[in-house]
């Protein structure tokens, strides 16, 4: 693992700290700083976090490593691998799926669902919007066997994916999240980052089946129980969920300008109380920190070194404005670091994430901000690595 320190670590903190100390009298002289929510009690949410996934602070976290039952949360995975599945082409939102006599005898009318009979046949992208939308268990499913066969199969596939973006708190028993007497869990961190994983790799997908109102399907219209969507500015939703063994859960996400929060909710013991606390986490996620701008998007920060590429280096650069969550009045410098396993091996492509920006400061939460590379570095040739071979003897 290669590690450098910002060159211009000293100024970009100096310029921060005088920034501070000169804007923040002036506009607290004519704007007050807004007042705040509290954070909620542990009482009321035994399991909870708040990150914000633009940056990767974590604003808030209450066990986040502990293991829980989702419920119907665990949808969000079979949405995750269904979005995998129509990006690699191997899924079609136009296919048409059959509710089976397996499916049906264990599955109908069990729960939430889109009331879907035997021998229905169902689009992908409208099964898509009932398990997103109104939590349908049958629609989960009829997709999992429709695609893997059975909904084993079709389990493997999500523990794989999880397993591969980095879960690993997580198993996931069931494609919907019914009662499985605990053999289905997860981690407050593991759902925040299915959640990151899943708007950042397929952030057209997610606006089009994620956080919509309700759903109508057979001419029965049902509504999103999500607590955030419609109630609160620039929400996304993403999923609820509640069973007797797993209480009211909440995995939810809102975006305002280029900051987007993702909040997780478990074990609270009714659905009004899951309302307020998600709202109050968010408003108190957007408020009770100053935001600070440094970096835009595309701005160079770096470089990494490259082995045996036409180039030796490679520019770094955020794929996004890079922004960081000061709490209010923090005046300490800011180090920032550059972390790559490196030499990074040739070919590199432009775009490609080599590298994570790591903002620190005491009494700040850490941001982690992902690098790509701003080119491409193709496989050296046999000049380029005569020429390679001579810079290394050289002292520049």
């Amino acid at each position: 693992m290669t590690k450098a320190v910002f060159s211009l670590i000293a100024r970009l903190a100096l310029v921060l700290t005088l920034a501070a100390g000169a804007a923040v009298p002036v506009a607290a002289q004519r704007n007050p700083a807004p007042v705040t929510p509290e954070l909620p009690p542990a009482a009321s949410a035994p399991v909870a976090m708040l990150v914000d996934v633009s940056n990767g602070q974590v604003l808030h976290a209450r066990n986040p490593q502990r293991r829980f039952v989702p419920a119907s949360v665990t949808k969000v995975m079979t949405l995750y691998l269904a979005f995998e599945l129509i990006a690699e082409g191997r899924l079609d939102p136009d296919r048409m799926m059959v509710m089976s006599p397996a499916v049906f005898r264990d599955w109908r009318r069990k729960g939430s669902n889109m009331f879907l009979n035997l021998g229905d046949q169902v689009l992908v992208r409208d099964l898509l919007m009932g398990i997103a939308n109104v939590s349908a268990n049958d629609g989960a499913a009829v997709l999992a066997e429709g695609f893997s066969g059975s909904v084993p199969a079709w389990t493997d596939a999500m523990n794989a994916k999880a397993s591969a973006i980095g879960m690993t708190g997580s198993y996931f028993a069931s494609p919907n999240g019914w009662p499985d007497e605990g053999r289905t869990f997860t981690t407050a961190a593991d759902l925040v980052l299915l959640a990151r994983t899943m708007i950042r790799q397929h952030p057209t997908l997610f606006r089009q089946y994620i956080g919509h109102p309700g759903f109508i399907y057979n001419g029965i219209a049902q509504v999103n129980h999500d607590p955030l969507t419609g109630r609160f500015p620039g929400a996304d939703g993403i999923k609820t969920g509640f069973t007797n063994e797993a209480g009211f859960n909440y995995l939810g996400t809102a975006r305002r300008g280029d900051q987007r929060l993702v909040m997780v909710l478990a074990g609270v013991p009714d659905g009004r109380t899951r309302a307020q606390l998600a709202r109050r986490y968010m408003e108190w996620g957007f408020t009770a920190f100053e935001r600070r701008p440094l970096y835009p998007r595309g701005a160079v920060i770096g470089e990494a070194r490259v082995q045996n590429g036409a180039a030796r280096k490679v520019a770094l650069v955020p794929e996004s404005a890079v922004a960081i969550n000061l709490p209010q009045g923090h005046r300490a410098p800011l180090t920032a670091t550059i972390d790559y396993d490196g030499p990074l091996k040739a070919p590199v492509m432009a775009g490609q994430e080599v590298a994570m920006l790591s903002i620190t400061s005491p009494g700040m939460a850490p941001a982690r901000i992902p690098l790509v590379a701003r080119e491409d570095v193709a496989l050296a040739g046999p000049l380029d690595r005569l020429v390679n071979g001579l810079a290394g003897w050289l002292p520049w």
